[in-house]
């Protein structure tokens, strides 16, 4: 029975990934197949991508929409538009240029390449200046 999201199986091979050992190794070391270790990896990975999705959703529950970046807009820009409509409203964002910025590349790697938005990102923020990306 597990207590969380991941089985101790689960946790164990994301262990091992995160010291760099290949999938065949793992499978080397807890005796199994290196088709149950990627299957293992996988179902890991899966289960954290649907904790991720649930807790932006609860993050964003007391979040007001604060703006939408567009596609083809600059990365630079779009920092630029965060903090204006944060500061028209009366809020102080939490983050720094930088880490902005890369707090929005880590919430959308699919949505930007190089300094250029690839689709449209709602941005949402809270009275404490977190924001949250849709």
């Amino acid at each position: 029975m597990k207590d969380g999201l991941l089985t101790e199986r689960q946790k164990e091979v994301l262990r091992y990934r995160k010291q760099g050992m290949t999938q065949q190794q793992i499978a080397d070391l807890i005796n199994t197949s290196k088709a149950n270790v990627c299957t293992i990896e996988k179902s890991a990975t899966e289960n954290i991508r649907r904790a991720r999705e649930t807790l932006d959703f609860v993050n964003t529950l007391d979040a007001k929409e604060l703006c939408t970046i567009t596609a083809e807009e600059d990365l630079l820009d779009a920092i630029n538009t965060i903090y204006e409509e944060a500061e028209r409203r009366g809020i102080k964002v939490r983050y720094d240029t930088v880490s902005l910025i890369n707090r929005v590349k880590a919430a959308n790697p699919d949505k930007i390449h190089a300094r250029y938005i690839q689709s449209t990102i709602q941005v949402f923020i809270n009275d404490k200046g977190d924001l949250f990306f849709e």
